[in-house]
């Protein structure tokens, strides 16, 4: 019994580690690197595994479909973010100034992240790969745990109940 006790603690210890690793890198790694380390999996995927390639009808179509959506919903989003004079670094969420739940916002509270996850559709499209598809998950995972959770955490402290209500009423993706 006590080895079972004594190897439970070693891996509650390296549990705990990772953890504090993972809470070392919440909004550190910046949304848009994220996109792009997504994009390289992707492309690492789809190249070294060839066999999971199909072939998609209206391909062109879709990626450019996907890629439009993205561009039509993050540009308003940053706009709004700008004319409202509140930052859009997304590393410093404490900084917001103002809490925005009009336009865009009142679909998704994260439609610059929903944006990027359209364009990584329109890379999936282009790639055609089944495999590459694992990159749209692991993107919004990513999100979720080290950029959104943290930035939802600050404005509930900054802004209290009026992000409770607004959290309440709008889907965090869409």
């Amino acid at each position: 019994m006590l080895e079972l006790r004594r190897g439970t603690r070693i891996v509650g210890a390296r549990l705990g580690a990772r953890l504090d690793a993972m809470k070392a890198l919440e909004t550190r790694v910046p949304p848009v690197a994220q996109f792009f380390v997504a994009m390289a999996i992707m492309w690492l995927l789809a190249k070294y595994v060839p066999a999971l390639s199909v072939q998609v009808p209206g391909r062109k179509l879709l990626v450019a479909l996907f890629f439009c959506v993205g561009g039509i919903i993050a540009v308003p989003a940053i706009a709004a973010f700008r004319s409202a004079g509140t930052t859009v670094d997304p590393r410093r969420p404490e900084e917001a100034s103002r809490l925005l739940v009009h336009g865009v916002y009142s679909y998704s509270r994260n439609p610059m992240y929903l944006g990027l996850l359209c364009l990584l559709g329109a890379w999936a499209f282009y790639l055609s790969n089944l495999l590459a598809c694992v990159g749209l998950p692991l993107f919004v995972l990513a999100m979720n745990r080290l950029q959104i959770g943290p930035e939802e955490r600050a404005m509930e402290r900054q802004f209290g109940d009026e992000f409770r209500a607004y959290r309440e009423s709008v889907r965090r993706w869409i």
